[in-house]
C-alpha cells in the first residue's frame, strides 16, 4: 500500500522528534586534555547500546562556561544516537557565575582568535578518536558566545558536516574569512526577534556575508523571543542580574526538533 506523501512527511516529523532509544544506556564521561600547556576539561555523551559507529556533534557551551547544561545538550544528542562532546572553551575551573565573569572569559578567549580555534580543534580531534565516531560525520552546535563561535568554524574547518547556531553571537563570525569558497558547511541559525544583543545590523550583516561565500544556510527569527530562549535557566539569571534573558519553551522545542531534521539531512 502507496503511503500519501503528506502523511509520511508527518510520520518523519513525529519520529524525530519524538522518537527515542527504547533501551538506551547513556554514557557520560569527563575527558581531560591540554592545549596550548593548558588543562581543559570536557564531557563526552553516547548511547552504549549501540553497535557500531555514527555520527558525532560538538556542544559550545554559553558564555557562562563548560557547565550542566552544556553537558544536558550532549546527553540529548546520546539518546538520539550521536557521539556527543561538551567541550570548554575557558579551561579548567573557569565557569562564572556572575556576567561579569563570563565577560571576562569570553573576551580573553576572543581576543585570539586563533587560539580560539586551537581549542576547538583540540575537542575536535578528540572526538574524530572515539571509538564510536563515524568518520567524515560531524557537526556542531553552540549557544549565545557559542553560536557564534561555531559559525566561525564553519567558515575555517571544513571538515564541520554543519552547524547550528542558537541565539549566536552573529559578531564573532562577521570579519572571519573562509579557508575556501564556497563554504561547504551547512549551517542553521535560530534566533530570537526580540533579542536586544541582535541588530537589524547584525542579522543584514550575517545573510550578506553568507551571500557571499556561498554558503547554504537557514535563519530562522522567531517573533517576540529574546535572549538564551532555550536556556531554561534564562528566566532566573534574568532576574538576578537584570539582564533581557527569557526562556521560550515552544522556540526550545521547535528549534530542536528542527535540529534533529537538519542533523539527518547532513549525516544521510
Amino acid at each position: 500500500m502507496k503511503i500519501p506523501a503528506r502523511f509520511a512527511l508527518s510520520l518523519f516529523m513525529f519520529m524525530v522528534l519524538f522518537g527515542t532509544q527504547v533501551n538506551a544506556e547513556i554514557k557520560s564521561e569527563t575527558i581531560k586534555y591540554q592545549v596550548g600547556g593548558q588543562p581543559f576539561e570536557g564531557t563526552l555523551s553516547y548511547d552504549d547500546s549501540i553497535k557500531g559507529k555514527r555520527p558525532g556533534v560538538l556542544v559550545v557551551h554559553e558564555w557562562w562556561g563548560h557547565n550542566a547544561y552544556a553537558n544536558k545538550r550532549a546527553e540529548m544528542l546520546a539518546k538520539l544516537g550521536y557521539t556527543a562532546f561538551a567541550l570548554d572553551m575557558y579551561g579548567v575551573g573557569k565557569v562564572a557565575d556572575h556576567p561579569e565573569d563570563a565577560k571576562k572569559f569570553m573576551e580573553a578567549t576572543l581576543a585570539d582568535m586563533k587560539v580560539a580555534e586551537a581549542r576547538f580543534n583540540a575537542a575536535l580531534k578528540l572526538l574524530k578518536e572515539q571509538p564510536t565516531l563515524e568518520a567524515g560525520k560531524i557537526a556542531a552546535i553552540g549557544y549565545c558566545f557559542g553560536g557564534g563561535l561555531v559559525l566561525h568554524m564553519a567558515k575555517v574547518n571544513p571538515d564541520l558536516a554543519g552547524v547550528v547556531s542558537y541565539h549566536g553571537a552573529l559578531g564573532i563570525s562577521a570579519n572571519t574569512k573562509p579557508v575556501s569558497t564556497p563554504v561547504k558547511t551547512r549551517i542553521l541559525v535560530f534566533n530570537g526577534e526580540a533579542d536586544p544583543f541582535i541588530t537589524k545590523e547584525h542579522i543584514d550583516s550575517f545573510k550578506q556575508d553568507m551571500k557571499t561565500i556561498g554558503v547554504n544556510y537557514e535563519f530562522i527569527n522567531y517573533p517576540g523571543i529574546k535572549h538564551s530562549f532555550t536556556n531554561p535557566e534564562a528566566d532566573n539569571f534574568a532576574k538576578k542580574f537584570d539582564m533581557p534573558l527569557k526562556y521560550d519553551e515552544k522556540a526550545d522545542k521547535d528549534s530542536w526538533g528542527k535540529t534533529q531534521v537538519f542533523f539527518k539531512m547532513i549525516f544521510e
